[in-house]
């Protein structure tokens, strides 16, 4: 099949898929190296190793890492979410099953449509709050607090998910100007930062990296800059509506490796959960602004 034979939204939604598989990848393989390796170390060492790839990119690409634009404010902002967003979703994904973790950070989008509503007068009708509510019920049900069965550490992806909720709606205001690989740099070097606060606020110690650990974080950082750098290219291919549904792939993808790779067990609740936020968020990709 020649590359010209393939409509704008089919490739779009096969770079989205290349994402969700990276994404999932990175999140795998980092679960993996926190058997033995500290959490705050593994997460500095991951965004290291992501940014200087991204830096080398850029430099490629004969592009600079310092412009004003990065300094501001929506960047600024941008970041406090992105450190947030992934300071808690690595420790849920280090602490908690990866596949009740993949299934919260679905979410996403639903507290994406309610931030934009509540904090950029984005119109909203009942409709679409009908389904933020029902998503936010799937996110309850596959926590399930009352159980006595329920740890907090589940409940990090839910700060981590809210974090990268707020991420998107900064990158709303982002400079246009910035580049994958700019953006991708900064976006590895929130990682170093989240990893050193986490490391101040436990005080563990860091350790010499076995080449068993230290592979596992390179591999976890290759498959991170791949997913991002197949997420930007999926959303400048295609239209949105047509690309964007296709991440929810990562769902499956992440309960597929929880089970086959983490020996994880998907109970009745996290499927029944899985299924009311996909739906959810699919119709409110559906509905749009036409409420």
């Amino acid at each position: 099949m020649t590359k010209s034979s393939i409509s704008p939204n089919l490739a779009g939604s096969l770079w989205m898929v290349a994402a969700m598989f990276g994404f999932a990848l990175e999140d795998s393989f980092f679960k993996a190296s926190t058997d033995t390796l500290p959490i705050g170390q593994a997460i500095v060492l991951l965004g290291a190793i992501g940014a200087a790839i991204f830096s080398v990119l850029a430099r490629r690409n004969e592009q600079s890492l310092v412009v004003a634009e990065v300094r501001s404010k929506p960047m600024i902002i941008r970041a406090g979410f992105e450190i947030t967003g992934r300071l808690f979703f690595f420790l849920a994904i280090a602490l908690a099953p990866l596949s009740a973790a993949t299934v919260i950070l679905q979410a996403t989008p639903i507290v994406v449509v309610a931030g934009a509503a509540l904090f950029l007068g984005d119109k909203v009708g009942w409709r679409r709050w009908a389904a933020i509510a029902l998503g936010l019920t799937g996110v309850l049900i596959v926590l399930n607090p009352d159980s006595q069965s329920f740890t907090w550490h589940s409940a990090f992806a839910v700060i981590g998910m809210l974090g990268f909720a707020g991420r998107d709606l900064a990158s709303r205001a982002a400079p246009a100007s910035l580049s994958t690989s700019v953006l991708g740099f900064y976006g590895f070097l929130a990682i170093i930062i989240a990893g050193l606060l986490y490391r101040a606020w436990s005080g563990e110690a860091f350790i010499p990296v076995a080449f068993e650990n230290g592979s596992q974080i390179a591999l976890a950082a290759v498959f991170g800059v791949l997913g991002y750098s197949c997420l930007m290219k999926a959303m400048r291919t295609g239209e949105i509506s047509a690309v964007a549904p296709f991440r929810y792939s990562r769902l499956l993808i992440g309960l597929g490796i929880g089970v086959l790779w983490f020996g994880e067990t998907l109970t009745t609740r996290m499927m029944i959960g899985s299924a009311i936020i996909i739906l959810a968020g699919l119709f409110l990709l559906w509905r749009g602004k036409s409420d």
